[in-house]
Parts: C-alpha cells; sequence; structure tokens
C-alpha cells in the first residue's frame, strides 16, 4: 500500500500569511454572496450547492493540495435521505468533501460558528443546521430541524468523531449522529481522508503546500435495518469501514485540470 506521507514543502511565514489572508477574503465573499441573495429573496439550494463548491475548490487551490477520489457514491437523487460521516483530522476535511462528491451537502456544525460575524449568518441562510454539543435539550431540537433538512433533500456531512484528530487515526465516535440516522432512517456513506493532516497539522499553524490527499468513499450503511437496541452494532460498523478505507486507500495526484472537473462534475450531478 503506497504511503502518504508529507513533502517537505512547509510553507514560509510570508506564505501562511497569504494564505490565510486569501482564504479569508474568499469566504467573505462567498458569505457575502449569499447574504445578499437571501436579502433580496433570490437565494436558492442550487445557488449554495454551487458557491460551496467554488469556495472550497478555491481554499483546495491556495493549498496546492493533490486530492484524488477513490469509490463511488451512491445517487443522491434517489429520494433517500443521506448522512456522510467523515473523518475528522483537518479544517480542509469540509471544502475537500464538498469538491469530491455531488448533491446538496451541508455540514451538521457546531453552534459556536454561528457566532462569526458573517460566517453565521451566511450559514443560516444557506441551511447549514446547528448543533449545540453543550446543551442536550436543544441539541435534541437542533437534530430534529437537521432532520427536517434530510427530508427536503438535503445530504449531510458529520464528523462522528466531534474533534480533529492530531495524527489521521480514528478517536471515539459520538452517538448524536448515529441517532439521527436510526430517526431518519438515513443511508450513512462513510468517507475517509487520508493525508489531509498533513495540510494544516491540528492546533497549529505549520502550513505544507502540495500534500497527497486521498478521499475514499465506503460501501453505504442503511441505517433502517438497524434499531435503537442495535445502535453500537451500527457504530461499530461505521467505524469498521472507515478504519478500512483509512488503511486500504491508494493516492495518485491529479492536476489542477483535474480538480476543476471534479468541482464542474460535481455541479452537474447536483
Amino acid at each position: 500500500m503506497p504511503s502518504l506521507q508529507p513533502i517537505a514543502r512547509s510553507a514560509n511565514l510570508a506564505r501562511r500569511a497569504g494564505v490565510a489572508l486569501a482564504s479569508v477574503g474568499v469566504t467573505l465573499y462567498f458569505c457575502l454572496l449569499v447574504i445578499g441573495r437571501a436579502a433580496a429573496g433570490r437565494l436558492r439550494r442550487e445557488h449554495v450547492d454551487g458557491y460551496t463548491r467554488a469556495w472550497s475548490a478555491a481554499l483546495l487551490r491556495l493549498v496546492r493540495m493533490r486530492m484524488t477520489v477513490q469509490g463511488r457514491c451512491p445517487d443522491f437523487n434517489d429520494g433517500r435521505r443521506y448522512l456522510i460521516l467523515c473523518t475528522h483530522s483537518s479544517h480542509y476535511d469540509i471544502p475537500a468533501s464538498f469538491v469530491a462528491m455531488p448533491g446538496s451537502i451541508r455540514m451538521l456544525a457546531k453552534s459556536e460558528l454561528y457566532r462569526i460575524p458573517f460566517l453565521g449568518r451566511a450559514m443560516r441562510a444557506a441551511e447549514f443546521p446547528s448543533v449545540a454539543r453543550h446543551d442536550s435539550q436543544q441539541a435534541r431540537r437542533d437534530l430534529e430541524r437537521a432532520r427536517q433538512m434530510m427530508e427536503s433533500g438535503i445530504v449531510l456531512w458529520a464528523a462522528p468523531e466531534g474533534t480533529r484528530s492530531a495524527d489521521g487515526r480514528l478517536q471515539p465516535f459520538k452517538k448524536g449522529c448515529f441517532h439521527l440516522a436510526l430517526d431518519t432512517g438515513a443511508v450513512i456513506v462513510p468517507v475517509a481522508i487520508r493525508g489531509i493532516q498533513h495540510v494544516l497539522p491540528a492546533r497549529t499553524w505549520r502550513l505544507n503546500l502540495d500534500q497527497p490527499v486521498q478521499l475514499a468513499i465506503g460501501a453505504a450503511i442503511d441505517a433502517s435495518r438497524y434499531d435503537r437496541d442495535s445502535l453500537g452494532t451500527l457504530m461499530a460498523d461505521t467505524r469498521q469501514s472507515m478504519q478500512a478505507l483509512l488503511q486500504d486507500a491508494e493516492a495518485v495526484a491529479p492536476t489542477e485540470g483535474e480538480l476543476e472537473e471534479m468541482v464542474e462534475n460535481c455541479a452537474r450531478q447536483g
């Protein structure tokens, strides 16, 4: 199995500052687009789909990420409810997923993000559901709202680990998103992203450029085949799938043109 080891291309301070400023600028630009369209009553779900993928592709280009995709998504337009459960070892997990996968994908986000000026308002307008991690009653209301979004055709993205892994290894899973899967009879799509922890290691500013990253999509898991008493089994089956994806993924870096083609293909499918 090929190893996804980081290339020795750590960015200097000026480059890190440039990437940070450009990332904030790109994010602010798309936030203002969403807020402006929403204020005018002209924001549609397909607009948000396009904005999230364009924003994501811009962020990946800034760090020159060399991403490939292994596996195939199910048909998100077949009328079923879908929940993408992804490994979480980088801030770039979310934009990588938006670029690689089709459909109206929205992140199940921690409530703290909605306090950020412009970003929080844009996320609410763009149908990004929140979840309160430290208030169980509010968390239940948040998950009910997420369920309604899934029934309207939104594909939810969530990280069952809850927090970022510093070394790319799977951390213990939290139960919230699995309760949501059982409540909605959702189809879980396991996703693992190898090598992405090297781009910007957790809790550091040590940015590395030109990193090879592989996003691997596993076989779908139908949560409707499980019941409340088998919640632990559902969690274990999902973890086993994601662990296998982390171990088995193979990396071949695409060109910048191939990255752009990923975004265009997702836009056509989603």
